[in-house]
């Protein structure tokens, strides 16, 4: 990643800020960093625009701040160091696998058990002009560890609580559709259908994605104390738990301004 232009058109959300770093709530749809087709408009453009002067320092090496990624269609939690100890603390932790993860998502159907495990390696691909994840079955896939339990069931969707200890690129919604579970509105992951790596017509925005990062838990990179926070879904989300027969836990209803 280049070092972000600061773009203070885009709007950043914050949820807990701290000296050492802060924690964003990232809009499904946004991507969290400058690349192709997005040179200004990511997330961390509008992160500079508030703390330039302390991610600039940081340099390509330390991803400018950023300690970890979020899908383009997911939304939730993201966090950003603020200087380079906090960054290498907070990354050390991401390493170990100690920051504990946990999505909300509604699939499509019912598993057959109230709560599971998938542990099947995920190798990435490239299909078309993008990359997606496979269960790999020869060996050259990486580890991947996703843990589930339904939080509330309705007639044809399922709203689960999601926990990842690694983070492999798509890994929910490729462990969700090996389930035979896939994400509502998961476009690539599909289980009766090839995958859709198209971008959606012009002029037509793609339907939010069912996959919400909704809370984040380390410690702190200083005192070593734990954090632990909650991003409330958005609207989009709450939406469409209440169409699908589902009930949002009050945690992490939409908050209201």
């Amino acid at each position: 990643m280049g070092q972000p232009t600061p773009n203070p058109g885009i709007e950043v959300e914050v949820l807990h800020e701290d000296p050492s770093f802060v924690v964003l709530a990232k809009p499904a749809g946004r991507v969290t960093e400058p690349g192709l087709g997005h040179d200004d408009d990511s997330l961390m453009n509008g992160a500079f625009a508030r703390w330039g002067p302390l991610l600039g320092p940081m340099g390509e090496a330390r991803d400018y701040g950023l300690v970890h990624r979020l899908d383009r269609d997911s939304s939730g939690a993201l966090l950003v160091a603020l200087g380079p100890a906090a960054y290498d603390a907070l990354r050390a932790q991401f390493e170990a696998r100690s920051v504990r993860k946990r999505y909300l998502a509604v699939v499509e159907g019912r598993p057959a058990k109230g709560e599971g495990t998938i542990d099947l390696p995920l190798e990435e691909v490239r299909r078309g002009d993008m990359k997606v994840s496979l269960v790999s079955r020869r060996g050259a896939g990486r580890p991947a560890l996703t843990r589930w339990r339904t939080l509330s069931g309705g007639k044809q969707r399922t709203l689960l609580d999601v926990e990842i200890e690694t983070g492999r690129l798509h890994q929910i919604r490729a462990h969700m559709a090996e389930l035979g579970c896939p994400v509502v509105n998961d476009r690539v992951y599909r289980v009766d259908l090839p995958p859709n790596t198209a971008k959606p017509p012009r002029g037509r925005a793609a339907l939010p994605l069912a996959l919400h990062a909704a809370t984040l838990a380390f410690r702190h990179p200083t005192s070593g104390a734990t954090i632990e926070v909650t991003c409330p879904a958005p609207a989009s989300f709450a939406e469409l738990t209440a169409a699908s027969g589902l009930t949002l836990p009050r945690a992490y209803q939409p908050t209201t301004r």
